[in-house]
């Protein structure tokens, strides 16, 4: 059996409470030690001066395959994955078609088997096809092994769909994942709502259009118990109604990306395609109130929310361009930049948010280095400078706004079933 032994290294596993300078012992494609000295194995790894941690996970990547592979491939979005440190991603469903059927998620899971970058976990649709009428065959889709459900940027505004989706998914014990968004009130909206949108005269989309659904899906989580995950949380009011109903014992979770903790909605002066998102670059107090949630634990995981567009789709008119930007290859770098070095969070704080958080929240045996775990490891150099350049994306698109962006620490090493699948000089 092949070992691997990363040596000297800062190991920070926040699964169990572990941040100190040690060795990772790995046979096979299993973590085998902690601590271990002196052991001869096939491989060696000096970590010295770097930080080792379990494999990032994130639960929010577009692959866009099948249907829009001018935007990303099953192959191509793994391997952007792997090049920002990451060794597991759930897909989304805004495919084409959308995955809610047994044949769409074998089709994915075969692709990324075939691909051999990192692990690929499949959210299949709520609904069929994505129109929030009528329930997906919610149990033959865990059977084919979906770990989640979600109509991915397409909210789900029937409440007794909603209701109904949460009390089933109960019996499969997996999470709904919704887009909070109110579309009566956002429709049609390109910014933020506010006096930048004003300026500009662009049509805004207000952040009581992510409160209002924010509330309503807490509210229908609380009655039914269901395992329900808010995604891509932006305002500032969407924060203090998870803060609510945690402290009441709420079992929600809820995410942020890079975008709406790093930019703000004054970026969209530049009229920039790249940075039309949804929910919408929010003001300077919306990005103040996200921080201070991720602080207290209130937002409990980072995601990347890469959303890829081809080049072509963003060059149109920004009323007409595509909302969405490439995130996997930048994602760890804006945390450290934005996060840990200006000490809103520890290491520790940002990798539970980026590891265990994120698996436990899909129910994944994934995000830690237990003995036994699957030896999924990224290793980060916490000090090396780089910019953003879009050309060097494994990504097959190119939207980011960060182009030409100083940026500090990315990964350099990233081990999937004990293998080297990723190295950076």
């Amino acid at each position: 059996m092949p070992s691997l032994l990363i040596k000297n290294g800062r190991v920070i596993d926040p699964s169990q409470d572990l941040d100190r300078v040690t060795n990772v012992l790995i046979e096979g494609t299993r973590v085998a030690a902690i601590g271990v000295e002196d052991f001869e194995a096939a491989t060696v790894i000096d970590a010295t001066g770097k930080i080792v941690t379990p494999g990032l996970v994130d639960m929010h990547t577009e692959l866009r395959e099948p249907g829009c592979e001018e935007d990303e491939t099953i192959e191509s979005g793994t391997a952007a994955a792997l090049a920002g440190g990451f060794t597991s991603v759930a897909c989304i469903p805004n495919t084409d078609p959308p995955i809610d059927t047994q044949a769409s998620v074998e089709f994915v899971r075969q692709k990324a088997a075939r691909a051999r970058n990192c692990h690929v976990f499949v959210l299949a649709c709520v609904s069929k096809n994505r129109e929030g009428q009528e329930l997906a065959e919610i149990g033959s889709l865990v059977e084919s092994g979906a770990v989640g459900f979600t109509d991915a940027d397409r909210p789900i505004h029937n409440t007794e769909l909603m209701r109904r989706a949460l009390e089933y998914c109960l019996m499969f014990d997996v999470p709904i994942l919704n887009h909070p968004e109110v579309l009566e009130l956002s429709r049609d909206g390109i910014m933020h709502e506010g006096l930048t949108s004003m300026v500009l005269g662009l049509t805004g989309m207000p952040s009581d259009a992510e409160d209002v659904m924010t509330a309503r899906d807490l509210r229908l989580a609380e009655y039914t118990g269901g395992r329900l995950h808010l995604m891509n949380i932006s305002s500032g009011g969407s924060v203090e109604l998870i803060r609510r109903f945690k402290s009441r014992g709420a079992g929600v979770t809820a995410e942020i990306c890079p975008a709406h903790f790093s930019l703000t909605d004054d970026t969209l002066r530049t009229f920039d395609a790249n940075c039309k998102v949804n929910p919408p670059l929010r003001s300077r107090n919306h990005v103040d109130a996200c921080i201070a949630g991720l602080v207290d634990d209130t937002i409990d995981i980072i995601t990347s929310c890469h959303a890829p567009r081809a080049s072509e789709k963003k060059l149109q008119a920004l009323d007409r361009a595509p909302f969405g930007m490439v995130n996997l290859e930048t994602t760890l770098s804006l945390v450290i930049k934005h996060l840990i070095e200006p000490q809103f969070l520890t290491w520790p704080q940002a990798i539970r948010k980026m590891t265990i958080n994120p698996a436990q929240a899909l129910g994944l045996s994934k995000g830690t280095l237990q003995v036994g775990a699957d030896a999924d490891v990224t290793i980060i150099d916490p000090d090396v400078r780089w910019t953003v350049r879009r050309d060097e994306f494994h990504s097959r698109s190119r939207n980011t706004p960060f182009e030409g962006a100083e940026l500090v620490g990315r990964a350099v090493r990233v081990i999937v079933d004990g293998e080297v699948r990723f190295a950076r000089d």
